[in-house]
């Protein structure tokens, strides 16, 4: 490349207000043979450049005092620089500024890299120093658009709430129907619990072409069953579904499915469902579906009430709804470990979810509310914490939200018990609370 060695030292103006970037540019035009002076601010370049004028001003945007724009537009009004060579240096490069540049006269529009003979070479084509030669002819990059693998294994939350369903404006980030997940793998339909929000499951299930699904039960508390009346495809013919639960006090799962469809509390009755009904116990053995093999324990919490836990592929989920942890507990929990007197009572918890994925646990009350609703079957925050440690969760969703508990309640209470997590040495973990129609993959 030619250098203007063999005529008159050239006078540029750098405008630039950041040390490390001037000294950069300086130094790369000097050792080209170009003489240079530098403005830290907007004022400074249009004092500099008026009293006397450069042959060629490299001129940022983003100065302080007075900006780049400005700057030029000032510079354009004033007759002796009416003609002044401007390049605008910048690490903008939108349309609107280059435009606006355009328009105000700047011969050209450089964006500011750590290439120092791209600057170089620039100066020199402004100057006039050698013929401008063509730029090649890049070639063309198509954009990037990812896709989403819908194919593989996820879950979506179709209610969190415990106990009843709540309604308003109040609960509205986080919904208000009770208990039901759904586990997508393949062509197989996996359901968890079928509280209220199994309803909009159940439309959703209508307009696909899954027609056979699964529908594993914790336990028959009323927030949990509540919504299998509305449950459309149970009543439709083609479809099959496959209930499983453990054995309940003195009723099999069966009577109890076809109680809540009395004509006393209900319209209609298990017969009106034309769908294949099968009712299964839970084996001791894994059950297989597919791709997917699913586990379970009992949790503590009134009744045969147990949890779950699906592999599939490497990857594993656990479904925790009801889970009252340190039965009884209102201590701190920081110094509660595994082999602790306390814990031991509920290894087998521990233990059937430690390295899991996902853990989707509950952790219902407060450590302020929880004295008064010890036997309950739910766990306190700071309890639950101590499970996440314990059992080294790395990914813990935290579901089954009070009623009482509105979305501004909630979001303290996600960063209070992030904040205990933090002091009791667990981390990092991935906490969040769910909500109706979190979707996410496993």
């Amino acid at each position: 490349m030619n250098t203007p060695d063999s005529f008159r030292k050239f006078r540029i103006l750098l405008a630039e207000d950041v040390n490390v970037i001037a000294m950069g540019m300086v130094h790369a035009l000097e050792k080209a043979g170009y003489e240079v002076q530098v403005a830290r601010d907007g004022e400074e370049c249009l004092r500099m450049a008026l009293a006397e004028v450069p042959d060629l001003l490299l001129l940022d945007i983003m100065m302080p005092k007075l900006d780049g724009i400005e700057v030029l537009k000032q510079l354009r009004a004033d007759e002796r620089t009416r003609g002044l060579a401007v390049v605008v240096c910048s690490a903008k490069d939108f349309k609107a500024e280059r435009e606006v540049a355009a328009q105000l006269g700047a011969v050209d529009y450089f964006i500011k890299s750590s290439d120092a003979d791209a600057l170089v070479s620039k100066v020199a084509d402004v100057l006039g120093l050698h013929p401008p030669v063509a730029a090649p002819e890049q070639p063309r990059v198509e954009a990037w658009v990812p896709a989403l693998k819908t194919g593989r294994a996820h879950f979506k939350l179709w209610g969190t709430r415990g106990s009843t369903p709540t309604l308003g404006g109040r609960f509205h980030r986080h919904g208000g129907n009770t208990s039901c997940l759904s586990f997508h793998v393949g062509d197989e339909l996996i359901i968890f619990d079928a509280g209220s929000g199994i309803r909009d499951l159940g439309l959703e299930i209508m307009s696909g072409k899954i027609r056979r699904m699964h529908l594993f039960i914790t336990h028959t508390h009323w927030d949990h069953i509540q919504g299998f009346p509305f449950f459309v495809p149970a009543y439709v013919p083609g479809f099959e579904v496959v209930i499983y639960g453990s054995k309940g006090f003195g009723k099999d799962l069966e009577s109890i499915f076809r109680g809540q469809l009395d004509r006393d509390y209900f319209p209609v009755q298990m017969e009106d469902m034309r769908s294949n009904l099968r009712f299964c116990l839970l084996p001791d053995t894994p059950v297989e579906i597919g791709d997917a093999r699913v586990t379970w324990e009992f949790a503590h919490h009134p009744l045969p009430t147990v949890g779950y836990k699906i592999e599939v592929a490497g990857r594993s989920l656990a479904w925790m709804p009801d889970d009252e942890f340190l039965q009884g507990y209102i201590g701190a929990p920081h110094d509660l470990t595994r082999d602790h007197g306390l814990v031991s009572p509920f290894e087998k918890i521990i233990a059937f979810v430690s390295g899991v994925d996902v853990l989707i646990h509950e952790a219902q009350y407060t450590a302020e509310e929880y004295p008064q609703k010890v036997g309950w079957g739910h766990s306190s925050v700071p309890n639950a914490c101590v499970l996440m440690k314990l059992a080294g969760i790395r990914r813990w969703t935290v579901t089954h939200h009070d009623p009482l508990h509105d979305d501004a309640f909630l979001e303290t209470k996600l960063n209070l018990t992030r904040q205990i997590l933090e002091e009791i040495g667990h981390g990092p973990i991935e906490v969040s609370h769910a909500y109706d129609g979190m979707t996410e993959f496993l």
